[in-house]
């Protein structure tokens, strides 16, 4: 190629290259910064992490309470014998507080440990906290509701003001549910005996001399015609507070 026909050449290339330049610089480029990339990036990151602990968290459309199982239980409560459809999973607590209004029975550690929910199973105390509500079918309760009868004070209810057992209160209707157990099975029980069966029940008061103090005044009560400690008993300590010397 001789030189001017190459000169004719690239002056024929020359309107398109032209054109070329002209379309670039119509569509320039987006220049995206550092910041706005990692913003974008670290949002992308997050929803995405989100996104299946979000899903695990929404039940499925198909799950519903009906699919939970339930029963038909029949259980005698403070003697009055009820019939209630309950779920499975309750525990024996859940349905004497949320669904028999029976609050007095209280929820403390909720694992069986402080003794705070105790109630009478067939007259054995028991960690309802532990315990199915599906499990007391046909089977009696007694609640701290029950102790009282006709207006008055249960003899152990009595027993614990006066010896001031109760302190801020949140354990004593499972101490007074431990104690009538107690002293249903052994109704003149030793202090030593007092303090054993009731064992399973925590006072973050500490309470516990005063709680073991009342238990025996009601079990010298009721051994008492007049509801009093007898002579015999007065002259040998029994029935006086631990702190003035009293024993069993």
């Amino acid at each position: 190629m001789t030189a001017e026909t190459a000169q004719q050449f690239l002056v024929s290339l020359a309107p398109t290259a032209l054109q070329y330049s002209s379309m670039s610089k119509s569509k320039p480029k987006k220049k995206i910064s550092r910041r706005k990339f990692l913003k974008g990036t670290g949002a992308a990151l997050a929803v995405a992490t989100a996104a299946p602990k979000i899903e695990a968290q929404t039940p499925a459309a198909g799950v519903a309470t009906d699919a939970v199982p339930r029963s038909m239980i029949r259980v005698t409560v403070n003697g009055t014998e009820r019939r209630i459809e309950i779920e499975d999973r309750w525990t024996l607590v859940e349905l004497l507080r949320d669904h028999l209004g029976l609050t007095g029975t209280k929820i403390g550690c909720d694992r069986g440990e402080c003794g705070a929910c105790t109630v009478l199973l067939d007259g054995k105390p028991v960690y309802s906290c532990s315990n199915l509500a599906v499990w007391a079918d046909g089977r009696s309760v007694e609640t701290v509701e029950g102790l009282a009868q006709n207006g008055g004070l249960d003899p152990l209810q009595q027993a614990f003001i006066d010896h001031d057992a109760p302190q801020c209160g949140f354990c004593t209707s499972g101490q007074l549910m431990s104690a009538k157990g107690l002293l249903t099975r052994n109704p003149q029980p030793s202090a030593d005996e007092v303090r054993a069966g009731m064992t399973g029940n925590l006072c973050r008061c500490a309470g516990y001399n005063h709680y073991v103090e009342a238990v025996l005044a009601a079990a010298a009560r009721s051994a008492s015609p007049r509801g009093a400690p007898t002579r015999q008993g007065a002259a040998s300590g029994e029935g006086r507070s631990l702190k003035e010397g009293g024993s069993r």
